[in-house]
C-alpha cells in the first residue's frame, strides 16, 4: 500500500514531464525552440519534437504563403503626373532564425510592418523611374515593373528571413485635387463635343427642312400646274359640250340655260329681285316660248 502511495506520484510526474517536453508542429507551421529567449533548435519540418520541459518554450510561425496589403503612397513618373497607388504582396519565411532575429517577438504585425518599409520605396523608386510614365503604368508594361518591384524587394525582405514572392498594384488613381481637375476638364470636354453635336445635329435639321421645305413648294407647283391643266380640259370639254346641245337645239338650249339662273337667282328665302320690266331674263315668265316681254301694271 506504501509503494503504491509513493509510485502514484512518481508516475504523475513522469507523465507531466514527459508532456511537457513532447510539442508537435503542423504541416503549415515551423517552430523555433527557445531557452531563455536564446534559439536552440529551429525545426522546419512537421511532426513530432522533444524539448526541455519547463526550461525551453516553443515558438510557431506560418509556414504559408502570406499576404500583405500596403497603405496608399503617391508617386511621381517621369511625366511627373502624380499618382496614388496601392499594392499588395505575397511572402514567405524562409529563414525562421534570421526571421526571429529581425523582428525579436513583435513576429508578422512587426514583420509586416518592416516589410512595408521596404516595399513602399522600391515602389516609389521603380514607378519614378526614368522612361516609366503614368501611362506606361497604366499600360501592360505595368507587369513588367512589378517583376522589377519584386526582385528589387526580394534582395532586401531576405535580410528579414522573408521571401517576397509576387508584388502587384491594386489599384491606381489621380490625388483628390488632380481628380477634381480631371473630372472637371472631362466634363467640358464632354460638354463641348454635345455643343459641337447638338450644332452639327440642328445644321443638319436646317438642311433637312431646307429640303422638305423645297420639296413642299415643288410639289405644290407640280400639283397647281396639273390642276390647272385638268381645269383647262374641263372648261373645254364643257364649252365643246354646250357648244354642241346649243347647236342640236339652240332655243332649248337657251331655255334651259334662263331655268338654271331662275333657280340660283331665288334660291332659298331670296325671292326679291330689281331688275327692269322690259329685261330679257323674264321673257320666259310671259312667254313659254321666250320672245314676249312681261308687261308691268301702271
Amino acid at each position: 500500500m506504501r509503494r503504491a502511495t509513493l509510485i502514484i506520484p512518481v508516475v504523475v510526474v513522469l507523465i507531466a514531464l514527459l508532456l511537457s517536453s513532447i510539442f508537435v508542429v503542423n504541416e503549415r507551421q515551423r517552430a523555433l525552440v527557445l531557452q531563455f529567449g536564446q534559439i536552440r533548435q529551429v525545426i522546419n519540418e512537421p511532426g513530432l519534437h522533444f524539448k526541455l520541459p519547463f526550461i525551453q518554450d516553443v515558438v510557431y510561425y506560418d509556414d504559408r504563403i502570406l499576404s500583405l496589403d500596403t497603405t496608399p503612397i503617391e508617386v511621381t513618373p517621369s511625366d511627373d503626373r502624380r499618382l496614388v497607388v496601392d499594392a499588395f504582396a505575397r511572402y514567405r519565411i524562409v529563414d525562421t532564425q534570421q526571421f526571429r532575429l529581425a523582428v525579436g517577438v513583435g513576429g508578422l504585425r512587426a514583420a509586416e510592418a518592416l516589410l512595408e518599409d521596404i516595399l513602399n520605396p522600391q515602389i516609389r523608386e521603380v514607378l519614378g523611374s526614368e522612361g516609366v510614365t503614368s501611362n506606361t503604368i497604366l499600360s501592360n508594361e505595368r507587369a513588367a515593373l512589378m517583376d522589377r518591384i519584386t526582385e528589387q524587394a526580394r534582395e532586401r525582405a531576405l535580410q528579414l528571413g522573408l521571401d517576397v514572392l509576387d508584388v502587384r498594384l491594386t489599384e491606381t488613381a489621380l490625388p483628390g485635387q488632380n481628380l477634381r481637375a480631371t473630372f472637371e476638364r472631362m466634363e467640358a470636354e464632354r460638354q463641348r463635343e454635345a455643343t459641337d453635336e447638338r450644332a452639327r445635329g440642328e445644321e443638319a435639321a436646317q438642311r433637312v427642312r431646307a429640303q422638305a421645305d423645297r420639296t413642299v413648294v415643288e410639289l405644290v407647283s407640280d400639283a397647281n400646274r396639273l390642276a390647272e391643266i385638268t381645269r383647262g380640259e374641263a372648261d373645254a370639254e364643257r364649252n365643246r359640250i354646250f357648244a354642241e346641245a346649243f347647236g342640236a337645239d339652240p332655243e332649248f338650249f337657251e331655255f334651259y340655260r334662263s331655268m338654271t339662273a331662275y333657280e340660283r337667282a331665288l334660291e332659298g328665302s331670296n325671292s326679291s329681285m330689281v331688275l327692269s320690266p322690259d329685261s330679257a331674263f323674264f321673257n320666259f315668265f310671259a312667254d313659254p316660248n321666250g320672245v314676249g316681254v312681261p308687261q308691268v301694271a301702271e
